[in-house]
């Protein structure tokens, strides 16, 4: 057993690397390997699954990784944590069950159980459920856990309790666990995957490795990643990846509310940034339950407008379809790609995208499609398509829900068969965060804010990285400074209101701010920008993986004092 418990990762969501797994097995030594492969979507994609077959559920991917590396993990005392299960834990470890026979091998398999919720009107319903299950399996020596819908934070929360045998009333080790599972919850994209500075990584980021948190007895926790493996982990690949998908400082959890304003950062060697500082408060007394239904069926047809009278065209496209199967449902884009006095047709075009979301899949499938093929010789000049006529697809809605913590039957089916309920924090609150101090804030920055008043022209991405995605029918992006100067600056600059002009799409929008001053950051939250969901978005960029570099490309008026570049590495980030 070493020091730390090390908890590495091979998984982000259902398709990463499929390799990973055995990257990380076979690149040094390891406690845990977790793989996280669930998220709002993929509920969908699974209770679509389920609907044709009642035996499935679970990421069947994960199944054919595990196929060639569970000897592998049994002989090196590598234990497996995965919410893999989805919808249907226990099939997934029945599953895992018969793999194990079929390669003579013995190996002993927990479940968690308790997260699915007996919705009638709805395709699938989950609680997220905390890391005490988990725990439960591992004390029963399991070597593998496979769980439903958990926190993603949970897998590396779970093996952190088993090992160091932490109670509900321990909320600053919890919180510190939580912070390092939500860091490594992503797998690549906290060793310089999706990272605004990827020209900056050691090899341009080109195949990052896979991270590792090294979890202490109080949870502080050091992130890395296996030698010789690619990308970066610095603090501000740690940072960006801690604002990723995250609301206000009081990052709300099942077992434990983590308040990210306390978050420390420091540069401890080449790639190793510990993480400490981190306190936590009591939990609410709901679970969060995310419920998928399906929304009806959707279709798309792209038109190129080339040349001169664009939105002229647009607008015959957009009538001519309108009288073919009526104006309810249909939605159109457009794209200004085009280039004035261009010499190829690809830089003189734009492109009219139209979507069409209706209950009748008829409607919106071969009835939508044909009418815009219909029009190709009858319409604007230069008329072409980069669609073919198809069929509508279903899509689904997700909505977020809650229900009280002692509702939910939280059950840990240990290897042996026993199942072990799991009960809920004897200690919640109904005002979730806000019962801590505030922090000590970081010593003030030694630079004035934005020099001498000179400024220039120059995109924001110069002085700024980002970070943007989903929740629900919410987007949240995080912006941080790379400097302490830079972070005097920004701070008063970038205000919801100036947010709206530079990304228009907000402005009419609910928006939140919130200020991390120790990661030199801020964080919005953007509501409804992404409508229903990320199936159910018809936005260019539906799930706003895109956002945060939208913005970072802004041309704005810069202090001319602080200089672009990356900052000198090592110290605190705020520090």
């Amino acid at each position: 057993m070493s020091a730390a418990l090390r908890v590495g990762n091979a998984s982000g969501f259902y398709g990463d690397r499929s390799t990973a797994w055995r990257e990380m097995l076979d690149g040094g030594e390891l406690d845990v390997l977790t793989g996280d492969y669930l998220a709002e979507l993929t509920m969908l994609i699974l209770g679509r699954d389920r609907m044709r077959d009642p035996a499935l559920g679970y990421a069947k991917t994960f199944l054919r990784q595990l196929e060639g590396c569970l000897g592998t993990a049994l002989d090196r005392g590598v234990r497996i944590v995965t919410n893999a299960g989805g919808l249907n834990p226990a099939g997934l470890a029945a599953a895992i069950g018969s793999l194990a026979d079929r390669l003579g091998l013995t190996v002993r398999i927990g479940y968690v159980e308790g997260d699915a919720l007996a919705r009638p009107d709805a395709l699938t319903a989950n609680a997220y459920l905390g890391a005490f299950g988990i725990a439960a399996c591992l004390d029963a020596g399991a070597d593998v856990v496979v769980t439903g819908r958990v926190t993603d934070a949970s897998l590396a929360v779970g093996p952190a309790i088993a090992r160091y045998g932490w109670g509900r009333d321990d909320l600053d080790a919890l919180a510190g666990a939580t912070v390092a599972g939500h860091l490594i919850e992503c797998g690549a994209q906290v060793t310089g995957g999706n990272f605004s500075f990827f020209t900056e990584l050691p090899d341009g980021g080109h195949r990052p490795g896979f991270p590792i948190a090294e979890i202490h007895p109080d949870g502080s926790s050091v992130l890395t990643k296996h030698p010789g493996t690619g990308g970066a982990v610095t603090v501000e690949t740690v940072t960006a990846q801690l604002l990723y998908e995250v609301g206000g400082p009081a990052y709300l959890g099942p077992d434990v509310v983590t308040r990210l304003d306390t978050v420390t950062l420091h540069q401890e060697g080449p790639d190793r940034v510990r993480v400490s500082g981190v306190r936590g408060t009591p939990p609410p007394d709901t679970l969060k339950v995310g419920v998928n239904n399906l929304g009806g069926f959707r279709n798309s047809m792209t038109f190129v407008l080339c040349g001169l009278d664009v939105a002229a065209k647009a607008a015959l496209v957009r009538g001519q379809l309108e009288e073919a199967v009526g104006k309810e449902g249909l939605e159109f884009t457009l794209a200004r790609t085009d280039h004035p006095d261009a010499t190829d047709t690809e830089a003189a075009s734009a492109l009219l995208h139209v979507h069409l979301r209706d209950g009748d899949k008829a409607r919106a499938g071969r009835a939508f499609s044909s009418a815009a093929v219909e029009l190709a010789l009858a319409s604007y000049p230069g008329c072409t398509l980069t669609t073919l006529p198809g069929d509508a697809t279903p899509y689904g809605v997700f909505t977020a829900d809650a229900m009280p913590q002692d509702a939910v039957d939280h059950v840990a089916v240990l290897p042996g068969g026993e199942r072990v309920p799991i009960p809920p924090p004897p200690r919640t609150d109904t005002a979730p965060g806000g019962n801590l101090p505030p922090p000590t804030e970081p010593s003030e920055p030694t630079a004035a804010a934005g020099g001498d008043g000179a400024t220039r022209r120059a995109p924001l991405g110069e002085l700024v990285g980002a970070r943007s995605g989903d929740k629900g029918g919410d987007a949240n992006l995080g912006v941080w400074a790379r400097t302490d100067a830079t972070w005097a600056w920004l701070r008063d600059w970038l205000t919801v209101e100036r947010l709206a002009v530079l990304l228009p799409e907000t402005a009419p929008l609910a928006v939140e701010r919130y200020e991390l001053p120790r990661l030199r950051a801020v964080n919005f939250v953007i509501r409804g920008l992404l409508g229903q969901g990320v199936a159910a978005s018809t936005r260019f960029d539906p799930q706003a993986k895109a956002l945060g570099e939208l913005l970072r490309s802004r041309v704005v008026d810069l202090p001319a004092a602080l200089p672009a570049g990356a900052p000198a590495q090592g110290g605190e980030a705020g520090a």
